[in-house]
């Protein structure tokens, strides 16, 4: 492979972003995202499972044959979900239960085996913890921007119930936007959570097509011919 590490960098949070490029893992990301805190837990959760994935089936990628590995992968994403399902349950409990079924379903996130299967089964365990790492927090920074975006609009508040991961002390996070704001109920219901991705993932095109315009015009312009025939 002849990526860098800034290439797999770049690749995770922008321009293959999981979420906003390859369009994998909606389902937990269209419904836990009713707030920011939300968000943040199965973000950070995902990061987990795809670091420790990939750097397992990277370690094992020459041991394995070819026939089993998707079993073998996905009993590996299985083991690592398991762990920091318990974990999750046993230090943030409360979040736990709001996050419910969609930390168990973590194993049956495409994004995750897809990396599985697509690079860390092919490249060694550094860039397989880069890809991991950067895949996961791009997909984590989605979460986070969409679970602000219908929070504030839903509810004009930020880090609501931050206790939940913080403790005591989150409660101090709360930042209420607007006083006496009523919400916007279609924010925190499914159809808000699919019109603020497809803003945000216009937001992206428009972005990538001002620096495609930029690099164009930065391009050096093609010699004049300097003789005919």
């Amino acid at each position: 492979m002849s990526d860098g590490y800034g290439d797999i960098t770049r690749a995770g949070l922008w321009t293959n972003n999981p979420a906003f490029v390859q369009l994998l893992g909606l389902c937990p990301l269209l419904a836990v995202t009713g707030t920011l805190i939300n968000g943040l837990g199965l973000g950070l959760a995902t990061i987990l499972v795809l670091v420790t994935s990939n750097v397992i089936v990277s370690l094992i990628r020459n041991v394995v044959r070819p026939e089993i590995r998707i079993p073998v992968f996905v009993l590996i994403i299985a083991s690592a979900v398991t762990a920091i399902e318990l974990s999750m349950s046993a230090y943030f409990h409360e979040l736990y239960l709001i996050l419910g079924i969609f930390i168990p379903l973590i194993v049956t996130n495409c994004a995750i085996l897809a990396r599985a299967e697509a690079f860390a089964s092919k490249n060694n365990v550094g860039r397989a913890f880069v890809d991991g790492l950067m895949m996961g927090v791009g997909f984590c920074a989605v979460l986070v921007v969409l679970g602000g975006l219908r929070e504030l609009v839903g509810h004009g508040t930020l880090f609501a119930q931050s206790h939940l991961m913080f403790g005591e002390l989150g409660r101090a996070f709360t930042i209420t936007v607007w006083e006496d704001y009523r919400g916007v109920l279609l924010a925190i219901l499914p159809p808000g959570a699919f019109i603020g991705l497809g803003l945000l993932i216009a937001l992206k095109n428009v972005i990538d097509a001002r620096q495609q315009r930029r690099a164009a015009q930065r391009a050096p312009a093609p010699r004049a011919a300097t003789a005919e025939g």
